[in-house]
């Protein structure tokens, strides 16, 4: 059969030859996803990995990258979302139905608490917050209808590190599902799954990126059943990861580790120095003594994120305190962490948690790659401000 030369440009017969490896995984975009012949059409089951059938249903980059997720956090199957957020909706809607209840910690990722707050509502699922550093507080709020019991650790933004092994418990011994927002701990802090996680989710936005350039989510089961659940849903939600964001999650991976703990290290340092800064009332990271939780961080964790709050003194005001944050060079103004760039933010706490756990400005401190004196000097020159 004769061609015109536009159409050989489609259906050009040449393959290139088989073998081709190199350190980075290929890039498999899609999505139309072509087969042999009918019966394979019929056959793949998109389900268990074993073939391809449309993009929205993994190609070998999306398929390596949630493999090796799974790895990282010591589970068997993992799916991927467009976000940290739409990975916690994703949970909350392939479990939860109307009549329902899933219990939230009271300092939990705020946008998590509004998808139940706003939307898990308009379907009939209820919700309600519980003193995560208190399990028996936990114990007193499960009821008959609870079905899902959310875990994070360290809280967000206040950082109070949870008694985990003791919350789990409660909700086991009322055979409730756990989930564990893992984003903290990277799957490097600590094994979610050891402590009796039954899903432990990841924005992988954050550590795993480490670029600040790519939003993405994870949610990783060891379960088959649950797994199921959750891998349905998750089809006929739609959602889906770009290859070229599931390319930078996947070049970033190998050097998780390393970055995760010069984070560490940095953070650790500056938090121990602004201890002694007498324009800082408390210094709130999970792995300093007298920080909440410290014990609990102790039993559970290796490692420490880069990621800490400081309560400015409250003879400091509003405005003095943005003064600060707006004096500062290094330290970037804008959300997430896990990046190279140090970041800043300044919260409210009064119109976050009620009542307001602490007096004074809360300003959270995300700790990129720069070098520590610097960061140092750059708190100090911004501090001078106050």
């Amino acid at each position: 059969m004769s061609e015109h030369s536009t159409t050989g440009l489609i259906h050009h017969p040449y393959v290139p030859p088989a073998g081709f490896e190199a350190p980075q995984v290929g890039v498999h975009k899609a999505s139309t996803v072509i087969f042999p012949n009918v019966a394979a059409m019929r056959a793949r089951d998109w389900r268990y990995k074993n073939g391809y059938t449309y993009g929205l249903h993994g190609t070998p980059t999306t398929f390596t990258l949630e493999e090796r997720i799974a790895h990282l956090e010591g589970g068997l199957q993992c799916v991927l979302a467009p976000s940290g957020l739409s990975a916690i909706a994703l949970v909350d809607l392939a479990l939860l139905q109307q009549g329902d209840e899933v219990l939230i910690p009271a300092n939990a990722y705020g946008p998590g608490k509004d998808f139940a707050k706003h939307e898990l509502a308009r379907y009939g699922v209820s919700h309600r917050l519980y003193d995560p550093q208190d399990p028996a507080s936990l114990a007193a709020q499960i009821t008959p209808a609870t079905r899902l019991v959310w875990l994070e650790a360290p809280g967000s933004v206040t950082m109070e590190f949870p008694d985990l092994k003791g919350l789990v418990a409660v909700a086991r011994a009322h055979g409730v599902t756990t989930a564990l927002d893992n984003t903290w701990g990277a799957g490097i802090a600590f094994d979610g799954f050891a402590l009796g996680c039954d899903i432990v989710m990841h924005a992988l936005t954050k550590f795993p990126s480490g670029g600040g350039d790519v939003l993405m989510g994870s949610v990783t089961t060891r379960d088959e059943a649950l797994h199921l659940k959750i891998k349905m849903a998750h089809s006929r939600l739609g959602l889906g990861v770009a290859a070229n964001d599931a390319e930078l999650v996947l070049r970033s991976l190998p050097s998780t580790a390393l970055r995760y703990h010069a984070h560490d290290r940095t953070a650790r340092a500056l938090a121990v120095w602004l201890q002694g800064r007498q324009e800082i009332s408390r210094v709130l990271h999970p792995a300093l003594p007298g920080s909440p939780g410290h014990a609990h961080w102790q039993s559970t964790c290796s490692a420490a994120a880069g990621l800490f709050s400081v309560m400015v003194d409250a003879r400091y005001g509003g405005a003095q305190v943005d003064a600060f944050v707006d004096a500062l060079k290094l330290f970037k103004l804008g959300y997430s962490w896990g990046g190279p760039v140090s970041l800043v933010v300044p919260y409210d706490l009064p119109s976050m948690r009620s009542p307001a756990p602490y007096a004074g400005t809360l300003v959270r401190l995300s700790i990129g790659l720069e070098a520590e004196a610097d960061l140092r000097a750059d708190l100090e020159q911004a501090l001078s401000v106050l």
